[in-house]
This record gives C-alpha cells, sequence and structure tokens, in this order.
C-alpha cells in the first residue's frame, strides 16, 4: 500500500529537493555509488524495515518506517552525517543503505547498514561500509563509531569483523543482547 506521504512533489518541490540532496555528500567505489536517497528510495527501506528481513532491528509499520527514513535523511542538515542509498555503478540497482547515524537511543555515533536480499552475499554491503567509515575518519574526523548488532546476526556480525571491527561489549536488553562492535582508523587504538 502506497500512502499520500510518498507521492511525487510538485515540479517546484522536486527541483528544491533535488538542490538540497546535492549537497549530501556523493561516495564512489569500484562497484558502487553512495549517494543521497532519494523520494523512490523509501519503498526499498519499508519493504526491509516493515519485512521479516528486519527481525534482528524492529519489525516497523509502513508510517513508522516513513519517520525512520525520513529522520536518517534529514540528520544531514543538523549533523552533516545520515543516511546513504547504495546503488550499483553498473546499472543503478537500489542495493540498500549504509548509515552514520546518532539515534537518542545511541550512545555514541553509529555505522548503521541494511541492504535488500539481491544486495546481499556480493561484497557490497562491505564495500558501502568501508567507504561511509572511511569518510566518517577522514572527512569528519571521527576517532572511533560502533556498530550496534544484534546477537545472533551472524550477516551483520560478519560483516562487521570483516570490517576490522571488534566486540567492544555486550548490552543486555529486554528484547536480547546486542553486540557493540568498535570501529578506529587503521592502526589507532581507541581506550574506553
Amino acid at each position: 500500500m502506497t500512502f499520500r506521504f510518498e507521492a511525487a512533489p510538485n515540479s517546484q518541490g522536486a527541483d528544491l529537493a533535488a538542490r538540497v540532496a546535492g549537497a549530501i555528500p556523493t561516495l564512489e567505489t569500484e562497484l558502487l555509488v553512495l549517494r543521497a536517497p532519494q523520494l523512490s528510495d523509501f519503498d526499498a527501506y519499508a519493504q526491509i524495515v516493515a519485512s521479516p528481513r528486519a527481525r534482528y532491528l524492529e519489525v516497523m509499520s509502513r508510517e513508522d518506517a516513513w519517520y525512520d527514513f525520513a529522520q536518517m535523511v534529514a540528520i544531514w542538515s543538523l549533523r552533516g552525517h545520515g543516511l546513504w542509498s547504495v546503488v550499483a555503478k553498473a546499472d543503478g540497482q537500489l542495493l540498500g543503505f549504509v548509515v552514520l547515524g546518532f539515534e537518542p537511543e545511541d550512545p555514541e555515533p553509529e555505522l548503521g547498514f541494511i541492504f535488500t536480499e539481491n544486495g546481499e552475499g556480493h561484497g557490497y554491503a562491505f564495500e558501502a561500509a568501508s567507504a561511509a567509515r572511511e569518510f566518517a575518519f577522514n572527512q569528519l574526523g571521527w576517532h572511533t563509531l560502533a556498530s550496534f548488532v544484534a546477537k545472533g546476526n551472524t550477516r551483520s556480525q560478519r560483516l562487521a569483523e570483516r570490517l576490522g571491527a571488534t566486540i567492544e561489549r555486550e548490552i543486555s536488553e529486554t528484547d536480547g543482547t546486542t553486540l557493540v562492535y568498535r570501529h578506529t582508523p587503521a592502526g589507532a587504538e581507541v581506550s574506553t
């Protein structure tokens, strides 16, 4: 089901939205482009977070998915980081999303990643998350960030470990245990 809030804006609104999106950095890797999210990307986002694919996150209604998506896009104007849409260079296919986020419940900035079923299993998440992490360290001047991964989410755990992150601690929550993976620039050490 599509809601009115998902409808495309009129031409003036679309032009303004394109100019605002142009201020969000675009990152390119060998196979991918990390670009500003577009309204048309929301459907893929909702299909991930409003489905059983989100079992390690929080399965949301489509309306709640909209608020989450909009918040992560809007954070760019407030903090200078946020959500990127990840697309294949070869054909422009939307593969997933990577975020440098800082949600109210997070104790610190986070590197997060969610991908479509077609985007999984090809190394795209690793390539995209690596680019976002390097942006955080080299452009934002961050010295560390975390990935919060539900214990049992082996795919995300393997990705965090492949990125070179290490488990720093576990957080016991009412709905399970969250593993906090620590990312640091190459060769850096962080005291906690």
